[in-house]
């Protein structure tokens, strides 16, 4: 049986579109709600390219399994 993974990139490509402005709690509450939903990867984003992109990652890995 072929095993179908999940791979998502709204947190990472949601904001690249225009007035798209998540906050820190918008990034943890859509990864949790994706979690929720069984997605095997979650793209955060890239923790270098601003300290709120570190913050909210920080923030996930705090609460996601």
């Amino acid at each position: 049986m072929r095993q179908v993974k999940l791979f998502d990139t709204t947190l990472r490509d949601g904001e690249q579109t225009p007035r798209v402005n998540f906050t820190i709690e918008d990034k943890v509450k859509i990864a949790l709600q994706l979690e929720k939903l069984g997605v095997d990867v979650i793209e955060g984003g890239f923790a270098i390219a601003s300290p709120k992109s570190y913050e909210a990652l920080k923030e996930m890995s705090k609460v996601l399994k």
